[in-house]
Formats: structure tokens, sequence, C-alpha cells
């Protein structure tokens, strides 16, 4: 990473409602033994297939909150992308995912308020066979535009 000049992401002025971005993921075991290993979750619903298997869901699920973590890695990564942050969100899981699922997330930038500096986005995900797994709506604060003081001494982001 030294020596590789990367950019921050869209400044609030550069957003536009209606700008979106969609990402597609296979949810694999090691994806979610990751997870569990450094959140210590031993919830044996995810990860126990007996116990699983003897509630309504039928086998290890998803924990829903990993699900918000590859959400907010799109919304870190891509839209409004590096230097923005997640303020606040509202979430529903309709559906379990289970392990090895794909799934496929799409936000999009519904209101932008400047004075504040924050946009709000929607958030609608679907696992492979096209039914809902997650919807909501999120509200970020886009990365600052940096003065030159600061921007020197960052200026690996340029």
């Amino acid at each position: 990473m030294i020596g590789k000049k990367r950019k921050l992401g869209k400044e609030i002025n550069d957003l536009k409602v209606g700008d979106t971005y969609t990402s597609a993921k296979v949810i694999e075991d090691k994806d979610l033994l990751l997870y569990l290993g450094l959140t210590d979750d031993a919830n044996p619903l995810y990860i126990q297939h007996d116990y699983a298997s003897q509630t309504p869901y039928e086998k290890p699920i998803v924990p829903s909150v990993m699900l918000f973590g590859m959400i907010s890695s799109i919304v870190s990564m891509h839209l409004p992308g590096p230097g923005s942050h997640i303020t606040q969100h509202e979430m529903s899981f309709p559906k379990p995912v289970y392990h090895s699922s794909e799934v496929k997330f799409t936000i999009e930038i519904i209101a932008i308020d400047k004075p504040n500096h924050q946009v709000t986005l929607s958030v609608i995900g679907f696992d492979y066979e096209g039914d809902e797994i997650v919807n909501g709506k999120l509200y970020v604060c886009p990365s600052y535009k940096l003065n030159s003081l600061t921007a020197s001494s960052l200026e690996n982001f340029f």
C-alpha cells in the first residue's frame, strides 16, 4: 500500500440523488468463521447444523450483522467511498440467509442534506432466488474536502 495513491470517496457536492452501486458476493464458510472468530460469537444457530436443524430455519444462517458489515463495506469503499461514515441505520432482515448463498446488495442515494453534510441511502438486498433479504436506510457523512495542511500529511490518499 505504501507508495500507492488512493482516492477519497465522493464529496457531498459530487453526489446526486439517484446515484447507485450494486455488489454481489457468495458467503463462504471461511467468511463466516472469520466473522464469528473476530466477534467471539458462538451462537449455535450460526454454526451448528445439529442445533439449527431443530429450529424453523432448518440449517445454520448468516448473522444479520455480518450482512450489515457487507453493506457498510460498500459505503466505505464505493458510494460515497473512502472517508465516509455511517451515522445512523434502519435495517430489516425479512428472510434468513444460509451458508454458501449468493447475495446482491444495491444502495441508492435518495436524499442529500448539504447543510448537515449528510446523504440518505436506501439499501436493498436479494438472495440468489430473488427473495428480499435486507432493506433499509443509511444516513452517511461523505468524505470532506481536506485543506492543504492536512492534504499534504495524507498524501497517500490522493
